[in-house]
């Protein structure tokens, strides 16, 4: 209900005719001959008129894409061709701004391990081409895979353009990822080249990843050439970076297919192979200058997502450099040494838009930081926020701490598809727990088990029209069976995301997780999110799990395990947490079982493991149930194997 999301900021005319979205719906107006009342009726044309809108997303943000016979010859999914003809290259953008502006910064990192590095668009379109000398000497070419083991810093970025401007394939893991998931998901691809650093600084510790590195070498028998970043070794064995990067040879960006592939990322490998999805060069351009828009960003942007290499929202990055944003990358622990630091960088590099999983922000919430009245935040203007939904708390924390005059602007998508479903308008007021709008393009709905479509009610997120950005495929899915099953097999034809959604009558929307971890108590199902509003909101607890073992048609069993801030788990506090749920929830939400556990496990990107843990209290394999490798910490799924083999009567 809109009463129960407040509107927390609202921006002034001035503020919002000045953003880019105001002057995309301008541009209709003067070239299409559109006009809308609203957002809705915008995004009603968006998804109604797909060829319309994604030339006019080509021509306003003027992408290097051209030669296409026609847009989109048959709505469907999968198996939409778009733009057949079209030829472009993800990699072109760097060289256009190298030349339009070669001393403006391009890149700024924080890094533990190398300090603070700083690149005009001239330093880094000289790296690209140095390297991609290289690469052509060691033979790579259109179609070949480079893959790396790199954090984030400017060496990743100069890797992916050197790689994908040869129309090569590019993927990426990163250094803190386990042996045996760095190895499941690069051996799939059968790389040519390996880029790899050989350590890292984190929370003030060097980790040394030479052995590491050298058993993933021996596990990819198609590798012909390794590189490495020498950070505590000499590199014996391995090509050089540095020398990589001596050569003098100016960049470029072979045209391709729009639809060539650009880079193999992999889905979070929770169970089995993780699956290698491929995106296009042109999909993945066209959505990431259309979410621009929604961003509001563009070349007089400073911006920065707190991320590590092995997320989606690392790709992000290349995005906002394509639009001529400078992006400050931060390579290194964000609470080290605690959890204003990353605020300091957000200050000293004068960033327009910081974005952060939710779980940095109700991180900072729980250790009581209050960055807006330590540091000067003047410059920052917008916030980020995906990965989990951000609880109301976190949206009332962030206006009072942060900025009281910020625009906050969750997203909500996927590594699936590179892009985002629901995000932010800088025209559009800001509601408490709410993300503001559908994207243009996405025709994002809500429906019920019956396909039927919902509004201001919980139902599947769904897609029911084709994206751009969408897998071309799934390497070595040679059927496109696992691509299907993955996305397709609910809803014939649509695209089916895995999350429950309430589209509201405003328009906007809320997230409340994973519909495969669904609570359902004598017939009333809820997701997971709002059990963790009314928990997490008690100052005592820092972090919690909810788990519903319902299922075959036994009585649902719902257990939730805490973390406590300071302390045991007591009675009193279980008190407290049953009437927070009580009050905030519903009684019927309480839970049967409360359970003192020292950390929630979660993936590389921040999101709970609601599911494995579920299969694993339902008396699943402990080894098959979750990938440890592929977990930001794997030591905590200990607990919950103690815990289910003393339970064994869950899963009877």
């Amino acid at each position: 209900m809109a009463e129960d999301r407040p509107i927390l900021w609202t921006p002034g005319a001035e503020r919002a005719a000045a953003t880019r979205m105001a002057r995309y719906i301008a541009w209709l107006e003067e070239n299409r001959g559109l006009q809308f009342d609203d957002y809705q009726q915008l995004w009603d044309w968006s998804v109604r008129d797909l060829d319309g809108f994604w030339t006019s997303i080509v021509e306003f943000c003027d992408l290097p894409i051209s030669g296409w016979r026609e847009v989109l010859p048959e709505r469907k999914m999968p198996g939409a061709d778009w733009f057949p003809g079209a030829e472009t290259n993800l990699a072109a953008p760097l060289l256009r701004f190298a030349e339009e502006r070669p001393e403006a910064p391009a890149l700024v990192c924080q890094s533990e391990t190398f300090g603070r590095v700083e690149l005009t668009w001239r330093e880094l379109a000289d790296r690209v081409g140095a390297l991609q000398a290289s690469l052509k000497e060691m033979g790579v070419g259109q179609g070949d895979r480079v893959v790396a083991v790199l954090p984030n810093t400017p060496d990743a970025i100069i890797a992916i353009y050197a790689t994908v401007g040869l129309g090569a394939i590019w993927s990426l893991c990163s250094p803190d990822m386990g042996f045996s998931a760095i190895l499941d998901r690069f051996r799939q691809i059968e790389p040519k080249v390996l880029i790899a650093q050989d350590g890292y600084v984190h929370a003030g510790r060097t980790q040394d990843k030479r052995a590491v590195l050298d058993d993933l070498a021996a596990g990819l028998p198609s590798l012909e050439h390794k590189i490495i970043v020498p950070v505590v070794g000499d590199g014996a064995g391995w090509s050089d970076w540095g020398e990589m990067l001596s050569r003098r040879q100016a960049p470029e960006a072979r045209m391709v297919p729009f639809s060539h592939p650009l880079w193999v990322v992999y889905s979070s490998g929770t169970t089995g192979n993780p699956k290698p999805i491929v995106h296009g060069h042109g999909g993945v351009m066209v959505e990431g200058a259309k979410q621009a828009l929604h961003q509001d960003t563009g070349p007089d942007d400073r911006f920065c997502w707190l991320t590590s290499s092995g997320w989606i929202m690392w790709n992000t990055q290349v995005n906002s450099l394509n639009q001529g944003a400078m992006v400050a990358l931060h390579d290194g622990a964000a609470n080290h040494p605690d959890m204003l630091e990353v605020w300091r960088m957000v200050a000293r590099e004068k960033l327009t838009y910081f974005g952060a999983g939710a779980a940095f922000y109700q991180a900072c919430l729980k250790a009581g930081a209050r960055p807006g009245a330590e540091l000067d935040l003047s410059s920052l203007r917008a916030l980020g926020s995906t990965g989990s939904p951000l609880s109301q708390e976190g949206y009332d924390w962030i206006y009072s701490e942060v900025k009281s005059d910020v625009w906050l602007a969750p997203i909500s998508g996927g590594t699936d598809f590179a892009g985002a479903f629901v995000l932010g308008n800088p025209m559009m007021p800001v509601r408490a727990g709410e993300m503001q709008c559908r994207a243009l393009g996405n025709a994002v709905r809500s429906f019920d088990e019956e396909g039927r479509e919902l509004t201001g009610e919980v139902g599947e997120l769904v897609c029911t029209e084709p994206l751009p950005s969408m897998p071309l495929f799934f390497w070595g899915d040679e059927d496109g069976s696992r691509l299907h099953d993955s996305y397709f097999d609910t809803y014939p034809g649509v695209w089916r995301h895995g999350d429950w959604i309430e589209i509201t009558e405003e328009g906007g929307a809320v997230i409340y997780g994973r519909s495969d971890a669904t609570i359902n108590r004598r017939g009333l199902r809820l997701g997971s999110s709002e059990i963790y509003r009314a928990v997490e909101a008690l100052d005592e607890v820092l972090d919690s799990l909810v788990i519903d073992l319902e299922f075959l048609g036994r009585e649902s069993f719902m257990v939730l395990f805490v973390v406590p801030k300071q302390g045991p788990l007591d009675s009193a506090l279980r008190d407290r947490i049953n009437l927070s749920i009580r009050n905030g929830v519903s009684a019927r939400f309480l839970p049967d079982e409360i359970v003192e556990i020292t950390d929630v496990p979660r993936t590389l990107s921040g999101k709970k493991l609601e599911v494995p843990v579920k299969k694993l209290l339902l008396g699943h394999d402990p080894e098959k149930v979750v990938n440890r490798d592929s977990m930001a910490n794997p030591e905590s799924f200990d607990q919950f194997i103690t815990y289910a083999e003393g339970r064994r009567d869950l899963a009877t």
